[in-house]
């Protein structure tokens, strides 16, 4: 019997329903200027999405302060619609973007939402791949050392200060000196590559006629096929400025751990920067340095060391990173460049003199430095561009003595002829890179000293007349042995000698395209 009784309660233990879970349920306690402040969720973690029912609708908020007794939110969506007393529910998910190569040619802001009028991204049934916005970086054994080019189109930039396909170069001017002009011109180039990256555009805190023209012009030349735009402009709300850079970098991470290379351009975290101090005062975070906050340096070094090139077990990708700073009359030494020169490999200067002298790019060759060098660079511009940096620098140094000419010793006059004809032979105009073939042929023929007795005012006209000439009379011989081999070989310098004396000969007599097939048969 007492058996019997023991397996009674037993079942009637077992019939017992489950209790309902526990929901934690917050309550927005204050908001205001983008951020609330919620109590009650005290499991709730860091970069946590957040549900705030408010009387119309649902939005979205990210825990950003995780304090004591509250935590500091900040609202991406409509903040207006919020009211203190709205109930607020955690998720357990972190921010994420959906990635895949359906974003490709799209203009999406940082939540994965599109901008450009063309309808939905995703349109298959399944639910699309979602990445993080913060993500730990790769390992210091999941990378291995940079070793592939990436070539910018840009002569200066690939002759002196070359980008190699996993670094982070960051580009530092002050305004309206060519800053974005340099990472429009790498995006464009990509089309003349065999292993073209996908370009990752992220604009932080621009107008919103720039970004659509940026669009049009990508179009136009046929490059917003492999480039995806991230747009938070400079009237979206400095939660989405804040979270731009990381949902650029996300997307980017999905190729590169799909084994493809990656480009992301931050367009620039100097906005970035001001949108984090906004979000960071607001929530009464203490003020540092410019009043920015004193992990700014971490917000921007966890950034910038997802940018890296995978080694063969995991994948082989790379992410390579071209951040933009914007500099006030030139300093450097303000507390966001030094930051963020310190985070990367190297850094382009612009120099605002040069570019209202007409040097464009206005590349300050004294200051811009690449730390991976010549590892990343190709053979062929790196055999014909040795000396180029060396005769730029002491043309700079002698620059001064101009204007004395006539009292200088002939090794100085021509030093500084010499400066004129490479300083000429480096502008270069927006929106035309070159194939690194053609860059190569034009910094042999300047190095080597042919156009050493061409008038200034025509070595363009020079440059572009013997890169057509080239390539109608001996294309294989030349373009195609140095895009095969990647270098400059006896046999292919031996060729190319010979077209451009005879291309000289022809354009001293001042002959054009229409004779040259006639000239040389005679």
């Amino acid at each position: 019997m007492h058996y019997d009784l023991v397996e009674k309660l037993k079942k009637e233990i077992a019939g017992f329903r489950d209790e309902p879970a526990l929901e934690a349920v917050g309550t927005v306690v204050e908001t205001g200027d983008g951020i609330a402040k919620i109590s009650g969720l005290s499991r709730a973690q860091s970069q946590e999405l957040l549900k705030i029912e408010t009387a119309s609708s649902e939005v979205f908020a990210l825990a950003f302060n995780l304090e004591e007794h509250f935590i500091g939110a900040v609202i991406l969506g409509v903040a207006e619609a919020i009211k203190i007393g709205d109930r607020v529910r955690g998720t357990g998910n972190v921010l994420s973007i959906p990635v895949g190569k359906e974003l490709l040619g799209r203009v999406v802001d940082p939540l994965g939402e599109p901008l450009d009028g063309k309808g939905a991204i995703f349109k298959d049934n399944g639910e699309a791949e979602r990445y993080p916005l913060e993500k730990k970086a790769p390992s210091v054994v999941a990378r291995e050392s940079v070793n592939t080019p990436l070539h910018t189109g840009i002569k200066a930039i690939d002759a002196m200060i070359p980008i190699g396909r996993g670094q982070r170069e960051l580009i530092i001017g002050d305004r309206q000196t060519g800053k974005t002009s340099i990472a429009l011109d790498t995006i464009l180039n990509q089309k003349n590559e065999e292993n073209r990256p996908i370009c990752i555009y992220v604009a932080i805190g621009q107008k919103q006629s720039k970004v659509a023209r940026i669009a049009k012009i990508l179009e136009e030349q046929g490059a917003l096929k492999y480039t995806i735009i991230v747009s938070a402009s400079a009237s979206s709300p400095a939660s989405l400025q804040y979270l731009a850079p990381s949902a650029g970098c996300a997307i980017g991470e999905y190729f590169m751990d799909h084994g493809k290379d990656a480009l992301v351009i931050y367009d620039d975290l100097s906005k970035h920067a001001d949108a984090y101090r906004e979000l960071s005062l607001l929530l009464r975070r203490p003020p540092g340095r410019e009043a920015y906050p004193g992990d700014i340096f971490y917000l921007h070094s966890r950034l910038l060391e997802r940018a890296a090139k995978l080694n063969k077990e995991n994948g082989g990708g790379s992410l390579t990173a071209l951040p933009i700073i914007e500099t006030k009359l030139g300093d450097i030494s303000a507390y966001i460049p030094t930051n963020v020169i310190s985070i990367t490999d190297g850094q382009i200067y612009l120099e605002s003199n040069l570019f209202y002298k007409g040097v464009r790019p206005a590349l300050n060759v004294g200051l811009s430095v690449s730390r991976v060098g010549s590892a990343a660079q190709t053979k062929a511009i790196k055999k014909v561009a040795g000396r180029l940096r060396l005769e730029l620098a002491q043309f700079r140094e002698l620059e001064a003595f101009v204007q004395f000419a006539s009292d200088l010793d002939d090794a100085t006059k021509q030093k500084i002829h010499r400066g004129q004809i490479l300083t000429e032979v480096l502008k270069q105009a927006d929106l035309v890179p070159l194939r690194f073939t053609d860059e190569a042929v034009i910094l042999y023929v300047a190095l080597a000293g042919y156009l050493d007795d061409v008038p200034t005012q025509r070595i363009k006209d020079f440059e572009r007349e013997l890169l057509d000439y080239i390539e109608k009379m001996y294309d294989d011989a030349i373009f195609g042995a140095i895009s095969k081999s990647r270098t400059l070989d006896d046999a292919t310098e031996a060729t190319l000698k010979k077209a451009v004396e005879e291309f000289k000969r022809i354009f001293n007599n001042g002959h054009r395209t229409s004779s040259w097939t006639s000239d040389v048969q005679n």
